[in-house]
């Protein structure tokens, strides 16, 4: 994505499915009923839809969404790979199609059965990763000394961030505790109405020291869809446009799929240091320009590296840059007003872009007064991606 592509394109439309533990639908019916929301809030018929940009893990083929939704033709349709680390890149491919020429209305989506179907917290995709496959190939390191679950792998970067820097589990406590209080007043959240104390999270059992339950994120059933077109376009529609002022994709030296433990220094996430990169430089912003932020929260340990890896405090520092309540709505950097991953749902990160969205037009449940430009971060561990979201009339 080049400069020149920042506020070229806008999110007009979201939508989603409720978040539950049982959808009792078909992940393919999940996709559209969240595609066909997402279309209803931007004012736009399926038929004009010619873009559909999904996760590489996603089980619903765009044909199948397309055929189901009335598509009348597609002449766009993309995968992006890396599991969590796609949510943001959706929206960058759909905004480059765009800019490109290649399509004029997509649509982003996500949607899975992710805790009544596969599980992806079980451990068991590592596990059965067998055979001369480089995957097979890349966890048989770590399978045989227990490290075959996210929580464990993440754990082991946790550990030593917490030596380097004098971290606590307490720390990462606060993390939760602020993203299950903003989940306890949205009504979509699968937490409403249930906060948790600091307290409540030291006393949660461990599930890889020095990870705790209330470090991880949901499983979760659920779709979200995006639809991204022109700014040009945008400004013909009904909805109130969100200007995507930057996206970015980055992937690191010795990048490996959560287990990058052969780096010299395990204690930050330099493919998120790549995004940040990019993302300040094609929107012309920096950390002090950002009124609220949607931090990849899929474990609590990593929210503190990307705001180090962002800027917005210094290596090790973020332990005291979340205290006296920061990330809280009504401090100086309120994080996940929708409860988050921790707190609203797991849908692979796309339901933070929707709250972005929310706070960027400012209808937000817990919204952010005079909110100019979002931050939102895609899956940690993995190679990922970043947008900026810009209201209506705050394009830099």
């Amino acid at each position: 994505m080049t400069a020149s592509l920042s506020g070229a394109a806008a999110i007009v439309g979201i939508g989603a499915t409720e978040f539950s533990k049982e959808s009792g639908r078909s992940e393919l019916q999940l996709c559209l009923e969240a595609c066909k929301a997402a279309l209803d809030d931007a004012g736009i018929a399926p038929r004009d839809v010619d873009g559909l940009v999904t996760f590489s893990m996603d089980s619903s083929p765009s044909i199948m969404v397309g055929r189901g939704l009335g598509v009348a033709e597609l002449r766009h349709f993309s995968l992006v790979d890396y599991g969590g680390g796609a949510a943001c890149a959706t929206v960058a491919h759909a905004a480059a199609a765009i800019t490109a020429g290649l399509a004029d209305v997509v649509v982003c989506y996500r949607a899975f059965n992710e805790r009544s179907g596969r599980r992806f917290g079980s451990g068991d995709a590592a596990v059965q990763a067998r055979g001369e496959s480089p995957m097979a190939q890349h966890f048989g390191y770590y399978s045989p000394y227990g490290l075959i679950t996210p929580a464990a792998w993440v754990a082991m970067a946790a550990r030593r961030y917490m030596h380097t820097y004098g971290a606590t589990s307490e720390d990462f406590g606060r993390v939760a505790v602020a993203a299950r209080a903003h989940a306890a007043t949205n009504p979509a959240a699968w937490f409403y109405d249930r906060p948790i104390t600091l307290a409540d999270h030291q006393s949660s059992k461990l599930i890889a020291d020095p990870v705790r339950l209330l470090d991880c994120c949901q499983e979760s059933d659920g779709g979200v869809a995006l639809v991204v077109v022109s700014a040009e376009r945008a400004r013909d529609l009904p909805g109130k446009e969100v200007l995507i002022a930057g996206a970015a994709q980055g992937s690191a030296h010795d990048q490996q799929m959560m287990t990058s433990y052969y780096r010299d220094d395990i204690t930050g996430l330099p493919e998120m240091g790549t995004v940040a990169r990019q993302l300040w430089s094609q929107s012309g912003l920096g950390p002090d320009d950002i009124q609220t932020a949607v931090i990849y929260d899929h474990f609590t340990p990593f929210v503190l590296t990307q705001l180090e890896e962002f800027g917005f405090c210094g290596r090790g520092e973020a332990r005291d840059f979340i205290k006296d309540g920061a990330i809280h709505v009504g401090g100086r950097l309120p994080l996940n007003t929708h409860g988050g991953q921790l707190g609203e749902a797991y849908i692979h990160g796309m339901n933070g872009i929707a709250e972005a969205v929310r706070q960027a037009r400012g209808t937000a449940v817990n919204q952010v007064p005079d909110v100019h430009h979002v931050l939102v971060t895609a899956g940690t561990g993995v190679p990922t991606s970043g947008l900026v979201l810009s209201a209506a009339g705050r394009q830099p």
